[in-house]
């Protein structure tokens, strides 16, 4: 069944129609800088097409979550596990339900990691299931970047395998991509070089100019034309639309974007006391929490290379003098009285208000510098211990809790996780084995490093997942975290609560 989508007005040519059945395999890259009227163009594809096919929208700003009203689509919002968001879109095609999968509200990293799960689970559908669905990636620089950037290597290569399983393999399965990007140059060239059918919009540096050009099978002297393209004017090439490039103009839609354009409003006009509006709180700003990114990881600093190298030579040479230690000329170190030392430092360190906002990393260069000055004997601990030595004085337990057996198997369970969570993980088992209630959710995103409650929520769950806790609340909706590995649970204790460290920063004993 031929289905001819009617996108606008072509130059010379009437209506300008694309073949659906071919736009479905054979794929299109839609490119224009901000402002050349992409969305518009996807909105216009996305609405001529919905009674014949079912879609799947990747929307980071939110733009297209209007079409569920007069078009039916299901809004997904992403802020979900990520094996939910796989189970979800698994459901999708089975269901054959479009959907909006709405990244609105999340940092970078969190938006390439929520549609590499969702475009995952679309991809790993069973064959029973591999019916025909266009799959709309707007803004697809972000998830297939031509280069690293301020996200995690993790996040960025689940998100590009993803977008690279979708455009060069998702065709056997029923998915067709449908990738609109401000810049060729940002894209990685391994997606976009996939798509068949091409809408060049507006642009104007001459990198991205070059690449729409040869994309067209223009000459570079043709490739001017571009800067002069208006809002909503495309030039269009592929089986599914021309065999030539032809300029077309997008038609108008049915829905709107919840974002406009901004447009010049009048001021308002001088209030009496312009001071007393902008000094004088709202009471209800203190109930809204300030929700603030937390900075990217820096990269590995020259100490925290240094020490790995530094632990693989000290573990090659005891294990090659483990049997017979050579005679020293200088006298034994008292390791209790090491010990002392570096629980003194510890002390110092954790009374930072500001340590627990700093990276590992930071406070293991500042932990070298105090046990210098403090002429602490012997090699310092390695980075790796030194981790571990972190988080366990970030809780602090007291002596008998320290001593007990429950403690122990905790400090056993912490050790099947990664470093920067170990430290919450304790904490919250501490509660639970001293009969304390639950943190709340700023404090245990403190512990974990961030300003972000919803990261600290995220964190609980992930926990719950794994099989370590379980979440529950009582009827004052108040969290309780229980440890079935333990045989002990949290007192109830409000998830909304202040930091419980803001003034009070944990440190060693």
């Amino acid at each position: 069944m031929q289905v001819a989508i009617d996108m606008g007005q072509a130059r010379g040519q009437g209506s300008a129609a694309m073949d659906l059945e071919e736009l479905l395999a054979t794929r299109l890259l839609v490119q224009g800088n901000s402002g050349s009227g992409k969305s518009h163009l996807l909105r216009r594809l996305l609405e001529q097409s919905a009674p014949w096919v079912q879609q799947c929208i990747i929307d980071p700003e939110g733009d297209f979550v209007t079409l569920s009203d007069k078009f039916g689509h299901l809004v997904v919002d992403a802020t979900r596990t990520e094996a939910e968001l796989t189970r979800i879109a698994n459901r999708v095609r089975q269901h054959r339900v479009s959907v909006v999968l709405n990244l609105e509200g999340l940092d970078a990293e969190q938006q390439m990691r929520a549609a590499a799960a969702f475009l995952g689970g679309m991809f790993d559908a069973d064959r029973d299931y591999w019916y025909p669905v266009l799959v709309v990636v707007d803004e697809a620089q972000l998830f297939a970047p031509a280069a690293a950037g301020e996200v995690s290597d993790e996040a960025r290569k689940l998100s590009l395998g993803a977008m690279t399983n979708l455009m060069c393999r998702g065709r056997k399965r029923g998915l067709a991509g449908v990738i609109a990007t401000q810049r060729l140059a940002k894209l990685a060239k391994n997606v976009a070089a996939e798509a068949s059918n091409f809408l060049m919009g507006r642009t104007f540096l001459d990198i991205d100019m070059a690449r729409a050009a040869d994309l067209l099978g223009m000459d570079r002297r043709q490739a001017e034309q571009f800067r002069d393209l208006q809002r909503g004017h495309f030039v269009a090439l592929g089986p599914a639309i021309s065999r030539r490039p032809l300029p077309i103009v997008i038609g108008e839609v049915e829905t709107s974007a919840r974002s406009t354009s901004p447009k010049l409003t009048p001021l308002p006009d001088a209030p009496v006391d312009a001071a007393d509006l902008i000094f004088t709180h709202d009471p209800d700003e203190i109930t809204r929490p300030i929700v603030r990114r937390p900075p990217p990881p820096p990269p590995p600093s020259t100490n925290e290379l240094l020490a790995q190298v530094a632990e693989k030579r000290a573990k090659a040479k005891a294990e090659a003098e483990a049997d017979q230690p050579p005679p020293t000329l200088f006298p034994e170190i008292d390791q209790a009285e090491r010990d002392e030392l570096i629980k003194a430092v510890m002390e110092e360190l954790m009374g930072d208000p500001d340590a627990g906002f700093r990276t590992n990393a930071q406070l293991y260069q500042d932990f070298l510098v105090r046990c210098r000055i403090r002429r602490v004997p012997g090699e310092p601990p390695a980075l790796p211990q030194f981790k571990r030595m972190l988080n366990v004085a970030r809780v602090a337990p007291e002596e008998d809790v320290a001593k007990s057996e429950g403690w122990q198997q905790a400090l056993d369970l912490s050790e099947t996780l990664t470093d920067d969570v170990q430290g919450v993980f304790l904490v919250l088992a501490q509660a639970a084995l001293t009969s304390q209630p639950c943190p709340s959710d700023a404090t245990l995103a403190r512990l974990y490093g961030t300003h972000s409650a919803s990261r600290a929520r995220r964190l609980l769950t992930w926990f719950e997942e794994r099989g370590l806790i379980v979440l529950r609340t009582d009827f004052r909706n108040q969290r309780i975290v229980a440890f079935p590995d333990l045989g002990a649970e949290t007192l109830p204790g409000d998830p909304a609560g202040p930091d419980a460290l803001a003034d009070h920063p944990p440190a060693a004993e």
